[in-house]
């Protein structure tokens, strides 16, 4: 066995992931984490590449890179093919579009097969020894996934056929127990590993029934128009639907009323007070849906009244302010009076 053999590896960060590409690195064999990202999952990780990359080598030993998978994968939320889990996570076409974009990436890296860290029945949805079968034929690479924490209770792959991995070597866990896993865990030196946890928001029921809301039709906004900072933004702050499916968004605190400006367009609006503590707001695609429209002047009072609603009150009351509204290159001061909550109280989202 040389050093030349690749596999490539489906990399979650979490504790199986990185068991299953030591198991084969530790034959020996070159292995490439693919670490999958999208907005509904570790998405911020892009801003921090090469630090995530040195703290991943530095840990466990193991190469991983960043693979975007946003804009197949916004378009996989329209009509997953084998449905939605029990809230909005399409857990096994996830899986098979993870898998397919490995798969092509295989050539690239000259890899010779692919692994996951996916344990039998430890989930119920997509770790099925009948759903495991669907996602290796689907994916098109029956014979080329191995699974080593429970390959000894599957069929031999390719890679151990021909010689490539020692099958002896691999393992036959099953179950939702952790036990082996940690155990084995200890005998790899591996000692610092994230705690199990659903890191995907879809699994969220809270944020998974906005984003439902969102991809049938919540907002004045189509399916085509969807983008990556749609989803980023769907994730911060408060939410409003708007008379017209008009989409505002509130800031809760300063690091999200920061967030907001960095996710904002260039046909955005932004309502803020610059003379007392509140909220910033932001009104999705204001200058192209909203502006020079018999509606401009009512949806500007609804957001300023709204910004002006959740700023700090002063001795106890609400009280009307100046609300500064940024639009395109234009900067507008409004007075604004507060918005009765019997007006805005079924625009929540």
């Amino acid at each position: 066995m040389t050093n030349t053999i690749t596999a490539l590896g489906l990399f979650s960060g979490g504790l199986d992931s990185i068991l299953a590409c030591r198991i084969i690195a530790d034959q020996g064999i070159r292995v490439r984490a693919l670490k999958f990202v999208t907005p509904f999952f570790d998405h911020d990780l892009l801003d921090r590449e090469g630090d995530y990359q040195k703290e991943i080598l530095e840990k466990y030993g193991i190469d991983v890179e960043l693979v975007d998978l946003s804009p197949g994968y916004i378009e996989l939320l329209r009509n997953p093919a084998h449905g939605f889990g029990k809230n909005f996570n399409p857990c096994i076409d996830c899986k098979i579009l993870m898998l397919t974009r490995a798969r092509a990436m295989m050539a690239e890296y000259n890899a010779s097969f692919l692994i996951t860290g996916e344990v039998l029945g430890q989930r119920p949805m997509s770790q099925r020894r009948d759903t495991l079968n669907v996602i290796e034929r689907d994916a098109l690479c029956k014979k080329t996934l191995l699974r080593p924490l429970s390959a000894l209770l599957m069929d031999p792959t390719s890679a151990e056929e021909q010689g490539l991995v020692d099958r002896q070597k691999l393992f036959g866990f099953a179950g939702r127990g952790r036990k082996p896993q940690i155990q084995l865990a200890k005998e790899l030196g591996i000692t610092d590993f994230p705690a199990p946890a659903g890191g995907c928001v879809l699994t969220d029921p809270n944020l998974a029934s906005r984003i439902e809301r969102f991809y049938k039709g919540l907002f004045s906004l189509e399916q085509d128009q969807f983008q990556v900072d749609d989803i980023r933004l769907l994730l911060v702050g408060r939410h409003f639907c708007l008379p017209g499916g008009h989409w505002l968004v509130l800031g809760r605190n300063e690091q999200e009323n920061e967030r907001l400006v960095a996710l904002r367009h260039s046909d955005d609006w932004l309502f803020f007070m610059p003379d007392r503590p509140g909220p910033t707001a932001l009104l999705r695609r204001g200058s192209s849906l909203v502006a020079d429209t018999t509606i401009e002047a009512e949806i500007c009072n609804y957001c300023t009244g709204i910004v002006v609603r959740y700023g700090r009150k002063i001795e106890g009351q609400v009280l009307p302010g100046q609300v500064q509204l940024e639009r395109d290159d234009s900067i507008q001061m409004l007075q604004a009076e507060p918005l009765a909550d019997r007006t805005f109280r079924t625009w929540i989202v």
